[in-house]
């Protein structure tokens, strides 16, 4: 079968010698069809991934067709020939997260596509219990996009209850667009800011009418005239940048909440004054769970969220690398480039 190995940063290394691995009792073989790109795996081609080291096989969001179970899978559950998704993480069950439920913060977590081997390949076998089979009707492309649905599911869920609140989302990446989405169809009134007028577009295609630019606009105007003068209730910061977060500290309402969904560069200061005197709550959030990626299943299957729109450009695995450098060429006019197998 073929592989791709990112043997160093910028430089991809391709086999088609490999052996098809064999699944174990309790796994699942599936041959790859869409891999997503994301924010991580460009960080990883331009070795700036804190947490990778090379040789590495990248790729964490995709599809896949089952074509072989493991003698103790459940072939009714997990058919052959039906699609399915995988959660990529690799954790021990034993520490305190793991014992409670928490196996997406576990103490030795690891992650396919950058400590432990991803899916750049044909086959790929993964544990019956992380794989997700997917409905009929969604088409692989769409399948493989679960998996940054599910990153907005799991954010959005650590907000708590969102019908009748007002909703700032800063930054309008592929990832900060779908918590959006999904803030919006919880029942949250939900404003967007992002510098670039291409992904505020491509929010305003998958149905967020309310957006701002702060180059060109006053954001604490804005809020509040989208708002009002209580401001909003909960903020996203998707952005990655100080500045971001300093806007959310400043003005959402007494009391609020923050989630801080973004991976920072450089360690952001933040206003502890204004967060202990407001009572504002500021909370993280990581990857996700089994019951984010059934959520992110629902919402498709229920319409409330749009994700063609993301997709940006496709390219054949066998053209992997021009992907990055497309992205590279093009950081402001891509938000999903997907390979395709």
């Amino acid at each position: 079968m073929r592989q791709a190995t990112m043997v160093q940063p910028g430089r991809i290394q391709f086999r088609d010698d490999i052996e098809v691995p064999a699944p174990g009792d309790d796994e699942i073989l599936l041959r790859v069809s869409h891999i997503g790109v994301c924010g991580s795996d460009i960080h990883v081609n331009h070795g700036k991934h804190p947490f990778t080291s090379y040789p590495v096989i990248q790729g964490h969001e995709f599809s896949a067709e089952i074509v072989a179970v493991g003698a103790k899978v459940d072939a009714e559950k997990f058919p052959i020939g039906t699609f399915a998704t995988a959660l990529p993480q690799v954790f021990c069950g034993e520490c305190d997260p793991c014992r409670r439920g928490d196996f997406n913060i576990c103490d030795a977590l690891k992650v396919r596509g950058f400590q432990v081997p991803g899916v750049a390949q044909d086959y790929v076998t993964f544990p019956q219990d992380m794989v997700i089979p997917l409905p009929q009707t969604m088409s692989a492309e769409i399948g493989a996009l679960i998996e940054p649905l599910a990153v907005a599911v799991h954010s959005v869920s650590r907000a708590g209850p969102l019908s009748g609140k007002n909703v700032l989302v800063t930054g309008a990446g592929t990832i900060g667009n779908l918590i959006a989405q999904v803030a919006q169809a919880r029942g949250g009134n939900v404003l967007i800011s992002d510098v670039s007028d291409y992904r505020l577009e491509k929010v305003r295609e998958c149905g967020i009418a309310k957006v701002v630019n702060p180059k060109t606009s006053d954001i604490a105007d804005v809020v509040e005239q989208v708002f009002g003068p209580s401001r909003f209730d909960v903020a996203f910061e998707v952005a990655g940048v100080e500045s971001a977060l300093d806007t959310t500290v400043q003005l959402v309402a007494k009391g609020g909440t923050i989630v801080a969904v973004a991976v920072y560069g450089d360690r952001p200061k933040i206003d502890m004054a204004v967060l202990g005197d407001r009572e504002i709550v500021l909370k993280g959030t990581l990857m996700y769970k089994h019951e984010d990626y059934l959520g992110a299943i629902e919402l498709i299957r229920q319409e409330k969220v749009r994700l063609s729109p993301l997709v940006s450009v496709r390219f054949p695995f066998d053209d992997y690398m021009q992907a990055y450098e497309y992205i590279d060429q093009n950081p402001d006019k891509t938000m999903k480039a997907m390979i395709v197998l």
